[in-house]
């Protein structure tokens, strides 16, 4: 009996080049975003130019308005960050500029060297001062964040409301006990950010930098970090497989206060000051824009600390281009904006295909 021949197996086409860019384009979130991104890059180039005397010149130039666009955003780049987890766990905190000011006012109120410093009355001044405040304020947005988490997940409130009154109750309680409130805070507290390394002022960039390695080991690498993907993929389903849903959340909201308390002392320590009726508007809108262009999904169980921090620096350098290119500041709100929904136009599309 002659044996059957066996089925040829069957042949992979392999793709071109051009193929293969389409489908990393569809399906790797991650690469679509660093295209866009080195795009962005490639016009803030060109914007910039290339008059210059020498290319030593030129690379000066380029270096110092990347460090500026790096600083300038390294805070709402550090809440972004907090805000990706918050998001994937299907939640929204609206709070965090609220949040940012009355942590950054609490921190003025411990360092303020005159009559109303509540450290410098107790006799404590200079490093010793500066380290009870960093923890202090740290703990006080680990609180603040854990009432929101504690709101949510034993009051049953959904986070866009919790999150929301949050929002006014921070800034206005804030407001209250700031009025005509001038403060002088000790010059050694400045150097948190405006400490040189090679007549560089990048000290913002790095604590953006290390934040962003230890939230992306622990999305990566951690129990937490599966849980939140778990919780906001499907919460029944992670439930029934045993992970506490309410510990999760409270832990991720009170993350959340903690990174924007080390935003607020970022921005006390490079101005020396906080405008408490202005400061950290419209925070909240670009932390989540940041998040959503990341790759970071709206309705949870999906995103990407390092899709964030690309999606952060698109938005630096489109605003850094706006305004190179003389766009009046109320329409540069629109071009976020236009950002965002294409951003998600662009993840359903993903979904349905």
């Amino acid at each position: 009996m002659i044996p059957s021949p066996s089925p040829t197996p069957p042949v992979k086409q392999k793709r071109t080049f051009i193929e293969g860019l389409k489908h990393r384009w569809s399906n790797d979130p991650l690469f679509s975003i660093l295209i866009a991104l080195i795009i962005m890059v490639i016009l803030q180039t060109l914007t910039l130019g290339f008059d210059y005397g020498s290319f030593g010149e030129w690379l000066q130039a380029w270096t110092n308005n990347w460090i500026n666009i790096l600083r300038n955003n390294a805070g709402v780049g550090i809440v972004a960050l907090g805000m990706t987890f918050v998001i994937m766990t299907g939640g929204i905190d609206l709070s965090v500029g609220s949040t940012l000011v009355i942590t950054g006012a609490f921190a003025m109120y411990l360092l303020d060297t005159g009559a109303s410093g509540i450290l410098g009355g107790l006799g404590i001044t200079g490093v010793p001062a500066i380290m009870i405040t960093i923890v202090l304020v740290m703990a006080f947005g680990i609180l603040l964040g854990g009432l929101i988490g504690v709101t949510i997940t034993k009051g049953l409130v959904p986070p866009f409301i919790a999150t929301l009154g949050a929002m006014m109750i921070f800034r206005s309680v804030t407001q209250h006990f700031t009025q005509g409130y001038n403060t002088t805070v000790p010059t050694e507290f400045l150097q948190l950010s405006s400490f040189k390394i090679g007549n560089l002022m990048i000290m913002p960039i790095i604590y953006w930098a290390i934040i962003a390695a230890i939230l992306y080991y622990v999305s990566k690498r951690t129990v937490f970090g599966r849980q939140i993907i778990a919780v906001g993929s499907n919460e029944r389903a992670a439930k029934l497989s045993g992970v506490n849903v309410n510990k999760v959340k409270l832990r991720v909201y009170a993350l959340m206060g903690l990174l924007v308390s080390i935003a607020a002392i970022i921005q006390v320590s490079r101005i020396g000051s906080m405008d408490f009726s202005n400061a950290g508007r419209g925070m909240e809108m670009d932390a989540i824009a940041a998040a959503v262009v990341g790759g970071t999904h709206m309705l949870g169980g999906r995103g990407f600390i390092l899709g964030t921090v690309y999606g952060m620096l698109i938005i630096a350098v489109m605003n850094n281009l706006l305004n190179l290119f003389g766009v009046p500041p109320f329409l540069r709100e629109a071009f976020k904006g236009l950002i965002v929904i294409v951003a998600v136009l662009l993840q359903r599309k993903s979904e349905q295909g």
